[in-house]
Order: C-alpha cells, then structure tokens, then sequence
C-alpha cells in the first residue's frame, strides 16, 4: 500500500467521527477558506465535473452544511456558503488533517522533517514545471 492511500483511510476514518466522507470535508474547506464561492469554483478545485460537485452539494446541503443562494444581481450564478453547522464541521478538518500530519511523522528529527519537506517541494516544482511544458506545447 502506498503512503498517500494510507493517509487518505486514516484521514477518512479519523473524519467519520464528524460525521464527515473524503469528499465531504473538502467542500467544506474550500467554502471555509474563501477557495470556492459557486459550484463551477468547487468543481475547478476539486478537478470535478459539474455534475458531481452538484450531486455532492445536494448532500451536503441535505447534511445541513451548505446553503445556496441565488445571487441577487445575476440570476445565473448562485453562491454557497456554510451554515453554522458547516462552519463548525469544517472548524474540525484542520485539527484531523494535523493529528494525522503528526502521527505519520512520530519518530522524525527536525532535521528529517526539513528534509522530507525540502524534498516534496522539488518534485511538487518539478510537477509544476511539468505541467507549464504541456501548456506551452
């Protein structure tokens, strides 16, 4: 099994507890950061399709997280934004993500933590680089 799959199961059973899915808490994060304010926002920064992020945004609405507001100068466009409920769910998701953070790096010297990260940001760079080349091409 792979490092990324293990700390995605821990993630997701650490979220159940709130009663939370995967998909669910990120939602909430882009909506509690300012990341995403309409679905077409959700789904470029989910890399989903509309209509996931629609049938997604139906269940968190029907959880009582997310309410949707058509806007008042452009009929087209309709804004999301957490209820209290979703603000108090997604105030949780920072805390799970650290435990698990902290729990996959017991054991690690500061040195080594600087090291893994130093060494993560190269190949996130590279993967950037990578995909300014097929852009450009």
């Amino acid at each position: 099994m792979h490092l990324m799959q293990l700390m995605r199961r821990e993630v997701e059973s650490r979220m159940a507890a709130h009663d939370l899915t995967d998909a669910q808490w990120k939602p909430l994060m882009l909506l509690a950061s300012g990341r995403a304010g309409s679905a077409l926002e959700m789904a470029r920064a989910l890399d989903l399709d509309a209509g996931a992020v629609t049938r997604l945004l139906d269940r968190l609405q029907a959880k009582g997280l997310v309410e949707r507001a058509r806007s008042e100068s452009d009929r087209r466009v309709v804004h999301l934004r957490l209820t209290p409920a979703g603000q108090a769910a997604a105030a949780q998701v920072p805390h799970v993500l650290a435990a698990v953070n902290n729990d996959f790096l017991r054991g690690f010297t500061r040195a080594e933590w600087e090291e893994l990260r130093r060494l993560i940001q190269r190949m996130t760079d590279n993967g950037l680089a990578l995909q300014a080349q097929r852009c450009a091409a």
